[in-house]
């Protein structure tokens, strides 16, 4: 999802959001740890996704 999309999302939607990442980010690397990952790019792909969910709550509290 984009920044832009985000920017349009309640700042309830953006913490749910942001809550159900960190869980997928866990359970990827739980996932990689034990070696049932099939695609490891998804690890980070996961990572850049929060940090734009992080970065658009950050503008919207400033």
């Amino acid at each position: 999802m984009k920044a832009t999309e985000l920017r349009n999302k309640s700042g309830e939607e953006l913490e749910k959001m942001l809550k159900d990442l960190k869980e997928e980010l866990f359970n990827l690397r739980f996932q990689h740890a034990i070696n049932q990952l099939d695609n490891p790019h998804k690890i980070s792909d996961t990572k850049k996704e929060i940090a734009r969910v992080m970065t658009v709550i950050t503008e919207k509290n400033a």
